[in-house]
């Protein structure tokens, strides 16, 4: 299996309750972000939505699609969110989020594994499309997010 770590960083000006919740609220991603096509609850989780297990498809400019589940391991509001991934891609994901005063900045670390047989055969040479595809759907879901918040880029 190939190895990935993908650091993503988006500064939003926008208050930080707004940015918290379009990004907690993953059920409405595919309104907003362009790339993603479905996420599904499979498992509820607890109160604090921990445990909470999705199905999310991706789709991007490379010719295929990516479907993996993603179960919530530990949510501290307002700062952070956890997951770990399962399916065409294994691994965890991290969202931070720092109110800087005049823009909420929003980190996702992505650490994955492939498991699509091709991939893995190609991930010697294929390594930086599948890094620059990864850049493209994280420079979308910017796009929406800015475009959901009514804000324009901070410059």
């Amino acid at each position: 299996m190939a190895n990935y770590h993908f650091e993503t960083v988006w500064d939003i000006p926008a208050p930080l309750p707004e940015v918290w919740q379009a990004i907690l609220d993953t059920e409405a991603w595919p309104s907003w972000w362009k790339g993603v096509q479905s996420v599904v609850v499979l498992t509820p989780g607890d109160a604090q939505g921990i445990g909470v297990r999705r199905r999310f498809v991706w789709r991007s400019k490379l010719p295929y699609t990516l479907a993996f589940d993603m179960e919530v391991t530990r949510i501290e509001p307002m700062s952070r969110i956890e997951g770990h991934a399962s399916g065409e891609l294994e691994g965890t994901g991290v969202w931070r989020f720092e109110d800087t005063g005049a823009l909420v900045r929003v980190q996702y670390d992505w650490d994955v594994r492939t498991t699509r047989w091709w991939m893995n055969l190609l991930a010697p040479i294929a390594r930086p499309m599948f890094a620059w595809n990864h850049d493209y759907v994280m420079n979308n879901g910017q796009a929406g997010l800015l475009k959901l918040l009514d804000v324009p880029p901070k410059t």
